[in-house]
């Protein structure tokens, strides 16, 4: 008898030990997600997110794909092979804007960052601003990026041709940029994102970088040729040697589904998202910029996947 009861306790004792997410009986969950070439941000961003939303929710299980970027994600999501991708702001607007009236379009899940925009050159360059890239080499980003879409807007609306008053390069791989600058193949690189490598390899580089934005007076010209630009500071010391604040342009980029990806699918997603918002923070720059209630001021209601709309509004942030 005394065996027994000690059996009971045990078994009680080990129940109450196991650790809640093991005890549920939801099933695993497999999900595909779209990122970028290497190099860039959007990896680096969906390796803290997978990493984040395990930590929160064991059972999901994110399948992180190489893609060449935000152009290549949507084919993707439109065709259903991937079930999630990252998409920067100028592509996810140009593709949601058209609305989801038939509830089958692609639709936005979470937020990633605010990705202010911003040319880098090396310390010791005679570059002070946007004029003096006329006549330069400067590398833009990758062929499908949207940061690269950024930038040539950048240029336009400082009345700067990209195609003609600077020599554009259009890079393969995200990584390339830092390293031709470096080489002195390229005279400036642009890029987005404060958890972008690029910058931060010429920021650590020997000798180290300078960051700059548009003037001024150019600002609200490039606002007014993108619904998706917004007014972004990046704040003193965000890299190495940066000492002021610099104040440019940028835009959102965010988290999409594929048509008709299943609700509780996405609920449990954004759920450990949500849950897992400490740990992305600590995996990647701008981490904290990843919670879903920031989508309820930077994305229009029509555009969120309905179980992301149902989330926010759970939590008491109703989407307007």
């Amino acid at each position: 008898m005394v065996q027994r009861r000690e059996l009971l306790l045990g078994i009680i004792t080990l129940a109450a030990t196991v650790p809640a997410r093991a005890q549920r009986s939801e099933p695993e969950l497999h999900l595909t997600l779209g990122t970028a070439t290497p190099g860039g941000s959007f990896p680096a961003f969906g390796r803290a997110l997978i990493a984040a939303v395990s930590k929160s929710d064991s059972g999901v299980m994110i399948e992180p794909r190489i893609t060449k970027g935000s152009a290549e994600n949507l084919t993707l999501l439109k065709a259903g092979k991937l079930d999630l991708a990252l998409v920067q702001g100028e592509y996810a607007y140009e593709a949601l804007s058209s609305g989801r009236a038939d509830g089958t379009g692609m639709s936005v899940v979470a937020p990633i960052d605010a990705s202010p925009g911003m040319f880098v050159v090396p310390a010791s360059s005679p570059i002070q601003n946007v004029q003096d890239l006329r006549g330069r080499a400067v590398a833009l980003g990758t062929r499908g990026s949207g940061f690269t879409i950024m930038g040539r807007t950048v240029l336009q609306g400082s009345g700067i041709d990209p195609d003609h008053d600077i020599t554009p390069i259009l890079l393969d791989d995200a990584g390339e940029g830092a390293t031709q600058v470096l080489d002195g193949r390229a005279a400036a690189l642009w890029g987005a994102s404060l958890g972008w490598p690029g910058f931060k390899t010429l920021a650590d580089a020997p000798g180290g970088a300078r960051f700059f934005g548009p003037a001024p007076e150019a600002i609200p010209k490039i606002l007014a040729l993108r619904a998706s630009m917004r007014r972004l500071t990046v704040p003193a010391g965000s890299f190495r040697g940066q000492d002021a604040a610099i104040e440019t342009v940028g835009s959102w980029s965010f988290v999409l589904a594929r048509p008709e990806l299943d609700d509780a699918a996405v609920t449990r997603l954004v759920r450990a998202t949500d849950r897992g918002r400490e740990t992305l923070a600590r995996l990647y720059p701008q981490g904290r910029e990843s919670d879903p209630r920031n989508l309820v001021s930077n994305v229009p209601a029509a555009w969120l996947h309905p179980a992301t709309a149902a989330y926010l509004r759970e939590i008491g942030a109703d989407p307007q």
